[in-house]
C-alpha cells in the first residue's frame, strides 16, 4: 500500500511464523506483519535471531512481535511466565520490534490489569496490540473491556467478535469499531480467507485486518515450504500435516479487495 493513497486506507496485517512467508506478506503488499512462532499453535513468541535476520535483510514492513510464551486457550500466565515473557520482550526490542501482541487474563476470564500493565511499561513507548484473549472475555462487558485497554495504553484489539472466526462476529466488531475507533483500532483476524473478505469488510467497516493468507483449499495451491522427508521419525504431531507458509498470491488479492474497498 502506498503511502499517496488516502488516509482511509484498509490496511492488512499478516501473521506469519517464517523468514520466507514475510517476505511474501512485503511482497503481496501487506502494511505490517505479527512475527510468530509456531503459527499451528496460534502463535507463540517469535526467536530473537528471526527477528535481527529480519531487520538485517533488505526488509521494510514494521514487525510486531507476539508475546506469547506457550500454547493454550487459558491467557493466565504464573510469575515465572510474566518473568520469561518480559525477558522475551526485553530482547526483542533490543533487536528492533516495531510493536507487541500481548493478552493476559485472570482465572475468571477478566483482563490481567496488572500482567498487562506490567508489559505496557516494558513497551518504551512501542505499541502494543491486544490479541484475542479479548475474545475469551465476558461478551457483555465489551466495551468496558475496550475502554480498560485504552486506559492501559493499548493501541489495537485484535478480535474475532466473540466468535470462531472474524466472519461470525463481524455485527459485533462492527458495534466495537463504530463506538471505539477514534481512540483504539479494532482489528478483525480469525479465519479471513479472500472469499468471505469483502463481507467482512463490509459488515465490520475496519481500517485493520489480520489473516495468515496461507494457502487453503479455496485459494490457488502451492507446494509447501518444507520439504518431506521419508523416515519413521516425527518431531511433533504437526508434523504429520505439511507445512504451508503465507501465499503471496492470496496476500495479494486481499490487498486489491482492501484497496477497493478503501474506496468506498
Amino acid at each position: 500500500l502506498t503511502s499517496t493513497m488516502s488516509a482511509h486506507d484498509i490496511k492488512l496485517e499478516v501473521c506469519v511464523d517464517s523468514i520466507k512467508s514475510a517476505f511474501a506478506a512485503e511482497e503481496g503488499g501487506a502494511s505490517r506483519i505479527e512475527l510468530c512462532s509456531a503459527l499451528q499453535e496460534g502463535g507463540l513468541t517469535p526467536t530473537p535471531g528471526t527477528l535481527k535476520t529480519l531487520k538485517e535483510l533488505p526488509f521494510t514492513l514494521p514487525i510486531f512481535c507476539m508475546l506469547r510464551p506457550r500454547r493454550g486457550t487459558d491467557f493466565v500466565y504464573s510469575e515465572e511466565e510474566m518473568q520469561a515473557t518480559l525477558t522475551d520482550m526485553e530482547l526483542l526490542r533490543a533487536h528492533g520490534a516495531d510493536g507487541f501482541v500481548f493478552g493476559a487474563l485472570t482465572t475468571d476470564r477478566r483482563i490481567d490489569v496488572d500482567k498487562c500493565r506490567r508489559v505496557m511499561e516494558r513497551s518504551c513507548g512501542l505499541p502494543v496490540t491486544f490479541h484475542r484473549a479479548f475474545d475469551l472475555t465476558d461478551a457483555k462487558c465489551m466495551h468496558d473491556n475496550v475502554e480498560l485497554l485504552k486506559e492501559l495504553g493499548f493501541k489495537r484489539l485484535l478480535s474475532s467478535g466473540f466468535r470462531p472466526s472474524a466472519a461470525e462476529g463481524a455485527d459485533t466488531l462492527a458495534q466495537l469499531i463504530a463506538k471505539h475507533h477514534r481512540d483504539i483500532t479494532i482489528m478483525p483476524g480469525a479465519g479471513i480467507k479472500v472469499s468471505n473478505l469483502e463481507e467482512i469488510l463490509t459488515n465490520s467497516r475496519c481500517l485493520e485486518f489480520h489473516a495468515s493468507a496461507m494457502d487453503t483449499a479455496g485459494e490457488e495451491y502451492s507446494a509447501p515450504n518444507t520439504q518431506r522427508m521419508e523416515c519413521d521419525v516425527t518431531m511433533g504431531k504437526q508434523d504429520i500435516d505439511p507445512y504451508y507458509g503465507t501465499n503471496v498470491n492470496v496476500v495479494r488479492k486481499m490487498v486489491t479487495i482492501a484497496n477497493a474497498m478503501s474506496c468506498r
